[in-house]
């Protein structure tokens, strides 16, 4: 017996120091959709990302993009398994930059790097533990690598050098040479998958923003929110009854704010943290009449929770013994990837929130904080391990609430804490409790590469240059949103900006269409709607030299960086936003190649070159590229209902002529996916007289149809040159 023992250990032992390698003649990337490549190193594990978020790729879209061909040299990829972890190695070339890993806020070049892929919150630090560390970079060469495993992944992007390198770097002498670097040149990025295999991708290009595009694509495309998701939500205070919200949204119409949709934080619970789900009947008597007197004003709800039950919750014990081994803050934490728990969790929801009107989720707390998330040493009834959780709850959350909204074909928009690959179709934002506004627009920066959604969320301001300053940054992202849960500031709290923080919101509203369509965009060809400038054409960062930013007194391995362009993004189709930060007067702004126009005056604003701007307090800077067309509508106090005409106002910047696809549905339903959707297709061209000219064409017959009047601007037209 002891000698049968002894040799099953030391076969067991054998087997987990074997290696397996694949050598570039025997790797056998399949080609899965136009353009995307797959092949599966070792044994890939059955759970992974894409299986979590329940991912479906959009092949139509996907073969509308067209092929290409494999972008990396399959010889410089190595791919090996040993002792029961999977080495990957893919190549870099001295003049390529890198993008993405995930949700960023500091950092928008990632070559050099060293990072732990892990689900977390925003500590302050780019160092893979983010709100969505997603295994998925693309290269300025035009490619995307995308690793589809649950674990904690290693990631050495371009840091690290091997001795038997294909292109070594130059051996330095620091006595001598004066550009001797503490990092030398690194031609790989390697990772490192704690499992004994793994599945991946590549994603041609020919351009970088087709490969984001693909990689979007993918995941399904991106989510396609209702129009009222994209109006102005305000988050009241955590304790705020009933009564207290009527008030304010009264408020809200009494002094002609923008409003589509409030946010209930915990007190709207019977208890939080951990929660019950339930009602508290002092501030909320009767919900359901509350729902229905605020859906009848054009206000819809939104629930703060986080998922961890309260042993007082009524549905303990029904689900206790399908939830994990440890809890968050005394509560239990449903196992959501057993079907019994998500029949009683969501159940819950669906009883007591969706059926009776509520119109969304703020999901919270399921990032990180190690010290109250369950520990990598937690286990579930399901089998699946704690570091899988925490890598994919966010995922789980995200779809399974918004196939509540789906069963009522019922569109949602929501917040979430923590995402991964796979949830571009998900329709949720991700935030956090960092209140950095330079992080904010980092982040917002670097969703672009991630295919998610972040929103620079206003909460409280020290002074009213600050407040307005980051108002106008949240009208130009994905959620226009104060969080006012602990502080209880309106968009009126200063005074002396309050005119000038509603004509923003009044914009927001304004360029509803023009939000719409690039979210449709988003959906229907993967373009990201907020993203870095490095995925426009024509963007060059060639002036911006490297520089040493440290004293080596202090910093012996100091060393020159390339300053990134990380505090301006493009939005939408167009646009070019440059945010100023409190204390800025003036800022520089790098514009792409192409003529550029300013947005609220029409003027030339530069072509390809690096401006100086000085807006003045009341205007986020904004430019238009040339031959930009920007539909906008009037500023309602709502989003339009499903069969509401609005009127136009079509605005064209420019000497070139445009054409501009505009979409439309119903605004709140998913019978887009069953083709009840339009493009309208808008043409400016010059006329013989030298008139510019406007025209739309006809609504499809049988199809969505919400244009009313239309009314043509030319801007550059009218300006004096």
């Amino acid at each position: 017996m002891k000698q049968t023992i002894y040799k099953l250990v030391s076969w067991t032992l054998l087997v987990s120091c074997l290696t397996v390698t694949l050598p570039s003649q025997a790797q056998s990337w399949t080609e899965t959709a136009p353009g995307v490549w797959k092949i599966s190193v070792g044994k890939p594990e059955a759970y992974n990302l894409l299986i979590a978020a329940e991912s479906s790729p959009d092949l139509a879209a996907l073969t509308r993009l067209g092929t290409t061909a494999f972008p990396l040299d399959k010889s410089d990829i190595s791919l090996r398994v040993e002792g029961g972890k999977t080495y990957l190695r893919f190549p870099l070339d001295r003049t390529e930059q890198i993008f993405g890993f995930g949700l960023n806020f500091q950092t928008v070049h990632q070559r050099g790097r060293i990072m732990q892929l892990h689900v977390d919150h925003y500590g302050t630090k780019d160092d893979g533990r983010t709100h969505a560390p997603l295994p998925f970079y693309v290269s300025s060469k035009g490619y995307g690598v995308f690793v589809n495993s649950a674990r904690y992944i290693n990631v050495y992007a371009g840091s690290a050098v091997r001795k038997d390198s294909k292109n070594p770097p130059e051996v330095q002498d620091r006595n001598t040479d004066k550009n001797w670097s503490a990092r030398p040149y690194s031609d790989a990025v390697e990772m490192l998958v704690p499992a004994e295999g793994v599945e991946l991708y590549v994603f041609g290009g020919p351009t970088t923003m087709d490969a984001v595009r693909r990689f979007n694509l993918f995941n399904g495309g991106g989510c396609l929110p209702p129009r009222w998701g994209l109006g102005f939500t305000q988050r009241v205070n955590r304790l705020f009854s009933a009564a207290d919200v009527e008030k304010e949204a009264q408020a809200f119409e009494d002094k002609k704010y923008p409003l589509d949709f409030i946010g209930l934080e915990p007190g709207w619970q019977s208890k939080s943290y951990p929660c019950t789900f339930e009602w508290d009947k002092t501030r909320f008597p009767q919900p359901e009449a509350f729902i229905k007197t605020m859906l009848n004003k054009g206000v819809r709800m939104n629930l703060w929770t986080n998922l961890f039950v309260s042993p007082e919750a009524s549905i303990y014990p029904k689900i206790a013994p399908f939830t994990g081994s440890h809890t968050v803050w005394v509560g239990a934490v449903p196992d959501l990837t057993m079907p019994q728990a998500r029949e009683i969790l969501w159940g819950k929801f669906a009883s007591d929130h969706v059926n009776i009107g509520v119109g969304g989720y703020k999901i919270d707390e399921v990032d990180g904080y190690d010290y109250y998330l369950w520990p990598d040493v937690a286990t579930f009834p399901s089998g699946r391990s704690a570091e899988q959780m925490r890598q994919t709850y966010g995922l789980l959350v995200q779809k399974q609430s918004t196939d509540l909204f789906r069963k009522r074909n019922q569109r949602t928009y929501g917040l979430v804490r923590a995402s991964n690959a796979g949830g571009s179709s998900l329709p949720y934002v991700i935030y956090n409790d960092n209140y950095s506004h330079e992080d904010f627009i980092t982040a917002l920066v670097n969703s672009g590469f991630a295919g998610v959604l972040w929103t620079p969320e206003v909460r409280a301001s020290k002074t009213s240059e600050e407040w307005l300053r980051r108002f106008q940054t949240v009208c130009f992202s994905p959620m226009a949103m104060i969080n006012a849960w602990s502080s209880s500031t309106k968009p009126w709290s200063f005074p002396d900006v309050a005119e000038q923080v509603k004509a923003m919101a009044q914009l927001r509203m304004q360029m509803m269409p023009y939000w719409y369509t690039a979210f449709a965009n988003y959906h229907f060809d993967g373009t990201p709607p907020f993203r870095a400038m490095n995925l426009e054409a024509g963007f060059q960062v060639a002036d911006r030299k490297e520089v040493l930013t440290a004293s080596l007194e202090e910093n012996p391995y100091a060393e020159a960086v390339r300053k990134e362009v990380k505090d301006q993004y493009m939005a939408g189709e167009y646009l070019l936003v440059a945010p100023l930060f409190t204390g800025q007067k003036s800022r520089t702004v790098i514009l792409p190649k192409g003529k550029w126009y300013d947005f609220y005056t029409g003027q030339f604003a530069g072509d390809g070159e690096l401006i100086t701007v000085t807006p003045g307090l009341d205007k986020i800077p904004v430019f238009v590229k040339d031959g930009g067309i920007i539909p906008m509508m009037p500023s309602l106090l709502h989003a339009p209902k499903p069969d509401q005409k609005v009127d136009l106002d079509i605005r064209h910047y420019g000497e070139k002529p445009g054409q501009y696809k505009l979409y439309d549905d119903d605004g709140e339903t998913f019978n887009y996916e069953k083709g009840q959707y339009s493009w309208r297709t808008i043409n400016v061209e010059k006329q013989k007289s030298g008139q510019w000219k406007g025209t739309i064409s006809k609504p499809e017959q049988g199809k969505p149809n919400t244009v009313g009047n239309v009314t043509w601007r030319f801007m550059t037209t009218n300006v004096s040159k």
